[in-house]
């Protein structure tokens, strides 16, 4: 008999990069721009990219026969065959140094930059980062470095107990120098439909099943509903700067998913401008108050 192969350590990946490239064209734009619910644009050559904006491109593009279970591609190949059948996008980090414009020929190196392993209350965790650098027309320094935090997670279990919930920030009902809305506190309500979640899926091409196959997200991986994407809710926070900040200039941005949402009910984006007139604390929660999402932009 022959005895079974060794497993592969996924440390073996840190260091390993690759690169691609696409260009920046108008149609994606215009589409999540309808998806966001915002007027009709034209996005002609030269339109600057909202921070986030950028998941529109450098699709991956696997071939059908190379999709696992999941309905992501099957584990190996550029990111570490992690052994774990959940898989999450926990955060990510963002520093965005010059625009990204639509015309522009642009080209992404990846490099895996940490792979770690730890237990906790539910089994194994296995984190990747994963760094991105999105340089434009050839330029030799990026215009956007990217951290990019994945999880990997043992299959849930009868009696597996999720960790505590944490409460959403509590903004005061007023502000000091007076008036009923606190100053630069914003808030908006979210609808996570099947549209909804289709439409953000199909625009990132992201086959994984959570999203939209609810016999597989609650009888194969044991969640209660649909998973809203962690990157349309992050990109649902800088729209709400957007929306109050139009004349905003991001310069850096970081988001921690903290516990999932559900197409369920509906939850709500929030942001308070701080004092310092800079930052920017940004979050999720859900329909019963608990923080799904907590996020900080750094104002140029």
């Amino acid at each position: 008999m022959n005895a079974p192969a060794p497993a592969l350590d996924p440390t073996a990946w840190i260091g390993r990069s690759e690169t691609t490239h696409d260009r920046i064209t108008a149609a994606p734009v215009r589409a999540l721009t309808a998806t966001l619910d915002h007027p009709a644009v034209d996005a002609p050559d030269g339109t600057a990219l909202p921070p986030l904006w950028h998941w529109l491109y450098f699709l991956p593009m696997h071939r059908q026969s190379e999709i696992g279970p999941d309905g992501h591609a099957k584990r190996g190949g550029f990111l570490p065959p992690v052994p774990l059948p959940r898989r999450m996008w926990a955060g990510s980090q963002f520093e965005f140094r010059t625009p990204i414009r639509v015309g522009d020929a642009v080209e992404r190196t990846s490099t895996i930059d940490d792979v770690s392993t730890k237990t906790g209350r539910t089994g194994t965790l296995v984190f990747v980062k994963v760094r991105h650098e999105v340089r434009c027309n050839g330029a030799a320094d990026a215009a956007l470095v990217e951290f990019h935090d994945i999880v990997y997670r043992e299959a849930k279990q009868p009696g597996d107990v999720d960790p505590p919930p944490l409460r959403a920030p509590e903004l005061p009902q007023t502000h000091p120098l007076g008036g009923q809305r606190p100053q630069g506190a914003w808030g908006r309500q979210i609808v996570p439909d099947d549209v909804l979640l289709f439409r953000y899926s199909a625009l990132t091409f992201n086959g994984h099943r959570i999203h939209y196959d609810r016999q597989y997200v609650t009888q194969a991986e044991g969640y209660p509903g649909l998973i809203v994407h962690g990157p349309l809710i992050a990109t649902l926070l800088m729209d709400l700067l957007r929306r109050e900040l139009p004349a905003a200039d991001v310069a850096s941005f970081r988001f921690k998913a903290v516990r999932p949402t559900f197409d369920l009910n509906p939850f709500s984006v929030h942001g308070a401008l701080q004092p310092d007139g800079r930052t920017v604390r940004l979050w999720a929660q859900d329909h019963e108050g608990w923080l799904t999402m907590d996020a900080t932009a750094t104002l140029r």
